[in-house]
């Protein structure tokens, strides 16, 4: 089969690499329709290469057809179309008990000190092959893929996978009180869905903060205040002219761990990278840092007694943090990788309205064949075309 796979730094190919095939009897193999790139996804293709092999198949935001499943799977059969989550999780332990399928104990990567395993996604987190190929190997099939009806297309259900129970977990974290004011840091496909899920749920002010015109003139069409960075020499600043003169009730950090605006931070992460990889790979674990310039802003933006909700991916292990600031503001901080199968009940009656209050049908701003991901991993990074939202497809 084909299947995106990683080479290095900004270096991702199309390979044929060998059919998956079952291994565990809770198994399912699918034939993959569509699969997303996200913004995770750029830090694989930038500062996480130390956690990666070459070789290894990138992807977790994939959906399509089930062609075959394992003794221990009785939910799914051949021909069922599914989506699957990008965290693995069992759903009968002690973790996916409590809501907390990212944490899965079956999964845990536990000699990485790790929560559940994730498709597509490092050393780190299982080593488990993407979905970013013509065919996938789905563990924990018994309980984690989706089943959604035939008939609407992919684009109405992809977004299952990751962003929108990333997107509402985010705002079930942020705490908004009703009729309340939140800042959403970063308009990528995470920060867009997060600022349509508060507004949907009754967010009385939402402003939107990035630098990428695009970004700002989509997110402007569903109602939201937007600040442009480049515009305002302290965003915190008119943040505050917007809230009264107080801050926001709460902040969504919805970039992560490559802000824009921390440069020294992005030279460690560029001179790490140039080292050997088991040296890097040592270094990132024990004292690695982030671009913490969103955080910061994060921090001076929200109002005393507010609260922060982190949805981009850190992985910073001595990040200084303005522990004062934190402290005597008050601030509460929630954050971790989304509990997908969580949050699915709650979201599934939006998804299948046919009125599509999420705007999910039209959300991917470019759809191509997986044989250009290429050329889509580098128009993402780069912020090229209006690019936003891509979504590979197998079968263009």
């Amino acid at each position: 089969m084909k299947a995106v796979t990683w080479h290095g730094k900004r270096d991702v190919r199309v390979d044929t690499v060998e059919d998956p095939k079952l291994r565990e009897p809770t198994d399912a193999i699918i034939r993959v329709t569509s699969t997303g790139i996200c913004g995770s996804d750029l830090h694989l293709y930038e500062v996480l290469g130390a956690f990666m092999d070459e070789g290894d198949i990138l992807g977790h935001e994939p959906m399509g057809i089930v062609e075959e499943v394992g003794t221990g799977v009785t939910n799914l059969k051949p021909g069922d179309r599914v989506v699957v989550p990008f965290n693995i999780s069992c759903g009968h332990c002690f973790m996916c008990d409590r809501g907390l399928q990212s944490q899965c104990e079956t999964t845990q990567v536990k000699e990485r000190g790790k929560g559940a395993a994730l498709l597509g996604y490092t050393k780190l987190y299982g080593q488990v092959p993407g979905g970013q190929a013509e065919f996938l190997r789905v563990p924990q099939a018994h309980y984690g893929p989706i089943k959604v009806p035939d008939g609407p297309p992919d684009e109405r259900f992809v977004y299952l996978s990751d962003v929108v129970p990333t997107a509402w977990q985010a705002v079930e974290y942020a705490n908004i009180p009703e009729g309340g004011s939140v800042v959403v840091f970063g308009l990528g496909p995470i920060g867009q869905m997060s600022a349509r899920i508060a507004k949907h749920r009754g967010a009385g002010k939402v402003i939107g903060v990035d630098l990428v015109p695009e970004r700002l003139a989509l997110a402007a069409t569903y109602g939201v205040t937007v600040l442009d960075t480049r515009e305002h020499r302290d965003i915190a600043d008119a943040i505050h002219q917007v809230t009264d003169g107080r801050g926001a009730d709460s902040v969504i950090d919805a970039v992560g761990m490559e802000a824009h605006g921390a440069p020294l931070s992005k030279l460690t992460q560029d001179l790490v990278n140039l080292l050997p990889q088991a040296v890097a790979a040592k270094l990132t674990e024990k004292a690695g840092v982030d671009r913490l310039s969103v955080l910061y802003a994060a921090i001076d933006s929200v109002r005393r007694g507010g609260t922060i909700s982190l949805s981009g991916v850190y992985g910073g292990m001595v990040d200084p943090l303005p522990m004062m600031d934190l402290f005597d503001k008050q601030i509460q901080l929630r954050m971790g990788q989304a509990n997908v199968r969580h949050w699915i009940d709650d979201i599934m009656p939006l998804i299948s309205d046919p009125k599509d209050p999420l705007g999910v049908e039209g959300f991917a701003t470019h759809k191509l064949p997986l044989k250009e991901a290429p050329h889509a991993y580098e128009m993402f990074q780069q912020k090229q075309d209006g690019a936003i939202k891509i979504l590979l497809q197998p079968g263009l």
